[in-house]
Parts: C-alpha cells; sequence; structure tokens
C-alpha cells in the first residue's frame, strides 16, 4: 500500500498517514479504524480495501485493482464472492447504507468508489487525500529501465510492512484484551440495556421486517437475563436510522449500554454482524458476526443472544447464570411468516391488524406447532376486537382459542398470558383471572412492558388508582418514548386528583409527539374536567381529525362534550352518525349508550348500554372509573350495571 512522505524538519523519514472522515478515522500505522475515542473491528482484508479506497478518495477503483491489492495477481480464491463480503464488512462498521451510501458507493460492474470528503494527516500537515496520496505514490525516475527493480522492490517492502503491521495489530489487540480484563471488575455494572433496530443492508427494502423482527426477536430474548432492565421494542424503534451519536442515545434510554447491529439476506444464507457498546463512553466491548443458513436462524438468535447476556453476566454484572432452554425447530417459512405478522401487528392499524391476521395464519399452516404463531394470532383477534372491526364474541373466541393453544404449546411464554388477561378483563369482566394472567406474564418476563401497561390499566379500571400509577411508572422505565404509555400516566393521574401532575404529563407526551390523537383526547378530558368546555371541544376536535373521521371514539368524546356544554344540536348530528356506523358494524352499543346519557336520555341511554353488555362490548370496561359514565351514576340501573359487570367489590 502507498506510504505518503512527511514533510518538513523530519523530511527523509516516511510514517503511515492517518485518514480523517466524518467522525471516523484509519490509522495505518496502527492498521486501527476509531470512530471518536472508540476503537471499531475491522478484519485485515476489509482494513486494507478500505485503505485502499480512501487511498482513491473520488475514484473509481475497478475490482480487477481490488484483487491485485489485495490478494496479488495469481490468486486461486472467489475473488468476487471475497470482495462483496469485505464491502458489506466496511458498511456495517461504517453504519453505510448501501441503497444512500455516505462513504462506499458501489459502480454496478466496474468497482468502488469512496465519496465522503477525507482528510489525510500527515506529521504536521493535513491537505486533501486526494492531492497527499496522489504525490506520494509518484516514483520519480527519469532511468525507465529502473523502474521494474523499484516496483519490485516496492512489493518487497509492501510485503514486510504488511506482516509488520498485523503482528503489531495483534500485539496491540493482545494488551487491549488484557487491559480489558484488568479493568472489568473497577467498570460499573451494566443493568440496563437497548437493541437499536438492526439494519437491512441486504440491499432490498422487502427484507426490512427480517431485520425488524431479529431485532424484536433480540429483544425479547435478552429481557430473560435477570437483574437487566433491557428497553422494550417501541423506544428502540425511535432511533432507527439515526443520526445520533450512542451517548445521547443512551441517555434518551436511560441505558448502560447499547446493542446495535446489522443483517443481510442472501437467498438461502443470512449474516448478522452485532456489536456491545458501554453507552455513556462510547466504548465497545464485544462485537460478533454470524453466518448462517436461513433455516438455522433461530438457533443463531440464541448464540448471538447467549453471547450478549454471557458477556454481560461474566464479565460486567454479578448475577445468576441461567440456562436457556433449547431452541426449538421451526420451519423457515412458517418463521419468515411470524415476522411478517409482527411486523405488520406492530403498524397498529386496522388494514395492517388483518395483514397480521393472515400471515400468523399462513405459520399455523405450515407448522401448527408453532406456539409464537398462536400467541400472534391471540394478539391480532384482541385489538381487532377492542378496536370494534370484528364483533366482540368472535374476537374473544377467536383470540381466546389461539392464546390458549400458544400456552398448550408453550407454557414459557409470557405473550399469550398477556393476551388472555386482556381478554379476561376487556371481554368477560373475570376480573380476578385476568388478575392471575396479568402476574403470571409479568412472573415469565418482568421486562414486557406492554404487560406492564395493560396490568396498570386493569388497576385503575377496579378503582386501584394509585396502584395503576405505579405499575404505569414501571412500564414507562421500559418503554420510555412509548406514546400509549406516556399517554396513559397522564389518563391515569387525574382521577386520582393530581390533576397537576396529569397536565404535565400530556405535554411531554405531545412533545414527543405532537400529532398523536390520543394526548389531545386525554387533555380534553383534563380541559373538561377542569371546566374548560371550549377548549375540551377543541382538543377532542383535533384528534378526531388527526385519527381519521370514522373513528367513533374520538367521535364520541366530541359528541359528549358537547352535550354536556349546551351544543345539544351538534351532540344529536354526531349521535346520528354514531347510530349509522353501528349498523355497519363500526361503532359500538356502548358509545351510543354514552352520548344518550349525556343528553339526559337515561331510558335510551340503559337500553343501548343493555345491548352493550348483552354484546360484551369492551366499553363497559370503563364503567366503574370513566368519566363517560359521570352523568349516569345517579341512576339505580347503573350500580346494577355495575354490579352484574362484577366491579363492585
Amino acid at each position: 500500500m502507498a506510504s505518503a512522505t512527511r514533510v518538513g524538519k523530519d523530511a527523509g523519514e516516511s510514517t503511515a498517514p492517518k485518514f480523517h472522515f466524518g467522525d471516523f478515522t484509519v490509522d495505518q500505522s496502527r492498521f486501527q479504524l476509531q470512530r471518536g475515542e472508540r476503537r471499531l473491528l475491522l478484519e485485515k482484508l476489509p482494513m486494507e480495501l478500505l485503505i485502499l479506497l480512501l487511498e482513491r478518495q473520488g475514484e473509481l477503483v475497478s475490482r480487477e485493482e481490488i484483487a491485485e491489492r489485495l490478494w496479488g495477481k495469481d490468486v486461486f480464491v472467489d475473488v468476487d464472492h471475497s470482495i462483496n463480503v469485505a464491502v458489506r464488512k466496511i458498511r456495517v462498521v461504517l453504519r453505510d447504507n448501501p441503497e444512500k451510501p455516505l462513504f462506499v458507493e458501489t459502480i454496478v460492474g466496474k468497482g468502488y468508489r469512496f465519496t465522503a470528503p477525507v482528510i489525510l494527516n500527515n506529521g504536521d500537515h493535513s491537505l486533501q487525500a486526494e492531492v497527499m496520496v496522489r504525490a506520494s505514490t509518484e516514483i520519480p525516475s527519469s532511468d525507465a529501465s529502473a523502474t521494474p527493480v523499484k516496483t519490485r522492490t516496492t512489493s518487497l517492502r509492501l510485503t514486510v510492512l504488511r506482516a509488520a503491521v498485523a503482528t503489531l495489530a495483534f500485539i496491540a489487540v493482545f494488551w487491549a484484551v488484557r487491559r480489558a480484563n484488568n479493568t472489568a471488575v473497577s467498570q460499573p455494572p451494566i443493568k440496563s440495556i437497548a437493541v437499536l433496530p438492526l439494519k437491512n443492508l441486504s440491499g432490498d427494502s422487502t427484507q426490512e421486517y427480517l431485520a425488524d423482527g431479529l431485532t424484536e426477536d433480540l429483544i425479547g430474548r435478552l429481557a430473560v437475563v435477570p437483574g437487566l432492565r433491557v428497553i422494550s421494542r417501541t423506544s428502540s424503534m425511535h432511533f432507527k436510522d439515526t443520526q445520533l451519536s450512542l451517548p445521547e442515545v443512551a441517555k434518551a434510554l436511560q441505558v448502560d449500554a447499547i446493542v446495535e447491529g446489522s443483517v443481510i439476506r442472501e437467498g438461502n444464507q443470512i449474516r448478522v454482524h452485532v456489536q456491545l457498546i458501554r453507552a455513556a463512553r462510547d466504548e465497545h466491548i464485544w462485537a460478533g458476526e454470524y453466518e448462517r443458513e436461513y433455516r438455522g436462524v433461530l438457533a443463531l438468535q440464541e448464540e448471538v443472544a447467549g453471547n450478549i447476556a454471557g458477556r454481560i453476566q461474566a464479565s460486567l454484572v454479578p448475577l445468576e447464570r441461567t440456562g436457556s432452554a433449547p431452541t426449538r425447530t421451526v420451519d423457515p417459512e412458517a418463521y419468515e411468516d411470524y415476522l411478517k405478522g409482527r411486523y405488520y401487528f406492530n403498524q397498529r392499524t386496522v388494514n395492517a391488524l388483518n395483514k397480521s391476521v393472515e400471515y400468523f395464519q399462513q405459520a399455523i399452516g405450515k407448522d401448527p406447532s408453532y406456539a409464537l404463531a398462536y400467541s400472534g394470532l391471540a394478539d391480532a383477534y384482541a385489538l381487532l376486537g377492542f378496536r370494534g372491526r370484528l364483533p366482540s364474541k368472535d374476537a374473544l373466541a377467536r383470540a381466546k382459542t389461539a392464546a390458549l393453544k400458544a400456552i398448550e404449546l408453550d407454557d414459557s411464554l409470557a405473550d399469550p398470558h398477556v393476551s388472555l388477561a386482556f381478554l379476561a378483563e376487556t371481554h368477560e369482566w373475570d376480573w380476578a383471572r385476568a388478575e392471575r394472567e396479568y402476574k403470571r406474564a409479568i412472573e415469565l418476563n418482568p421486562d414486557d412492558a406492554r404487560a406492564h401497561h395493560w396490568y396498570a390499566g386493569y388497576l385503575t379500571y377496579v378503582g386501584k388508582i394509585d396502584d395503576g400509577i405505579a405499575e404505569e411508572m414501571r412500564a414507562r422505565e421500559l418503554d420510555p418514548l412509548s406514546l400509549p404509555i406516556n399517554n396513559a400516566l397522564s389518563a391515569g393521574s387525574w382521577p386520582a386528583g393530581r390533576y397537576d401532575e396529569a397536565f404535565e404529563q400530556v405535554q411531554k407526551t405531545l412533545e414527543l409527539d405532537s400529532h398523536f390523537p390520543q394526548a389531545h383526547q386525554t387533555l380534553g378530558w383534563l380541559y373538561l374536567n377542569s371546566g374548560k368546555r371550549d377548549n375540551a371541544i377543541r382538543e377532542f376536535q383535533t384528534a378526531l381529525q388527526l385519527s381519521g373521521p370514522d373513528d367513533s371514539d374520538l367521535m364520541l368524546d366530541v359528541g359528549f362534550a358537547c352535550a354536556v356544554s349546551g351544543e345539544r344540536n351538534e351532540a344529536r348530528k354526531i349521535l346520528a352518525k354514531l347510530k349509522a356506523l353501528h349498523q355497519k358494524g363500526l361503532a359500538a352499543s356502548g358509545s351510543i349508550g354514552i352520548l344518550y346519557g349525556a343528553l339526559g336520555e337515561f331510558d335510551e341511554a340503559f337500553a343501548w348500554l343493555q345491548k352493550a353488555y348483552a354484546e360484551r362490548d369492551p366499553e363497559l370496561t370503563y364503567i366503574k372509573i370513566g368519566r363517560r359514565f359521570e352523568p349516569l351514576r345517579r341512576d339505580p340501573r347503573y350500580q346494577e350495571l355495575v354490579r352484574r359487570i362484577g366491579l363492585l367489590f
């Protein structure tokens, strides 16, 4: 490789230059890549290729030139594949997206070009890399016959230099490991961790579900490490393709360590690269790269999670080791359908939930003993029923059947217990069973933010408001950027009379996302509760506009606020719309009963609420604590309905 010549008082001495680009530095003398103060691991061939590209910044470097530089002219290896692998490894460590490259650009069929500005630092001088490298690689000679001798001499020197660099690199790594082992005990323990979304470097956007799915699975596998707080997927996904530094991400999530990495899929092969980083100092702790056939992807995940957990447990935090259950073999096509199902489930829209049902069913069809697919199906049916897009009884039957089957196949899964608890609470009104199932889910996975979040709702609905707030705060620790959790913390505070806290929290939620409809809905109720009815109507209308004109839940709130504010004509218009949606199966009977109650027409109200009871309408879950039922509470029929639902205890 070419070397630059130092200019100045030490002229005549030769030293390898340092290349600076972005916040990265390549130090040729140490054969080392750094980002800021943190050293990054890059193997020998990818490092040599990166140095070549840096030396030729802005120029096309052909694949033939790369092959000759890395292996020489007479080479008997699969050069094309090896070059592809080396380029991918460079992109992984630089976090470079091949579709929108910041550093390494692919010239299809030709080679590669390093596109970012490069500064070459050589002794006391910093010049553009292009100028310095070209100057340093010229071979001044007036005797053409001498060139072959100089070329052979240069080649020999390169061979010796590479051997020396390799030896120095080995020594440097050896002493770095020694230092790490000697100081590990004195390092502060890692008690919390976040897994950032793995990057899809396959060059195929349709493989995004695979990267997201593997991220979610890795989070789930680390969540069972005792004593380790693992940030939930919802918050981690906020930092997909982030430009923030790792210390900034860690500060936002309040964690000690970060896992980041990438996924590449080519046909039946999958390659995963991950690294564990101590976040506050951006200090690299461990890295691993795994390549398997796609059929073995579950075992690969188990190995990755085990290595990370082992590193944390053995060196950084004195935790009791726990053995993991052997990974069950799953049909790879079924697993792929499961990942697609989770991908659409996490989007939470009605259309996406319906797609997730299709993929979970396909996974079950290909592997009838796949417990996770049944668990996903239970979740999807439960949410579809709760949002009124399936009749409640149908949703209850389908979701419960799927959840029970998941537990029958694998009783160590927390998710189906969460689904059963949710169904027992919102559809069956079996409050004792709901609490048992929530507690069982949390016992199986203490870091399941959704379990804590939904359990907090349960505690609030049964009147244990302070316990509900404490549980919601635990959910927020695990998922600090979750909009529903932050919003629920506000919604749960005002029934306890904590109005200032509720207002402050809803403002924080809106700072996270001012377009989140449910935060405007909560703010509307806070205004209505404090007598600011015009403000309340405005916030409810904003929420409805953001969510969509057919959102019957938010439409009900606008109608309710109008009714109690004396705008009865507007309230009746909304009542007519709700009835029209009810005929299409898009609005619940309980919503119509509530709006009749706000209008003071109690006979009509209780007629519709009796219908809601027969339909197992989830709206009645809130009957004990919900502000919507306030106008009905003095009527004896209200107390009777509360008793029948099982909330008089």
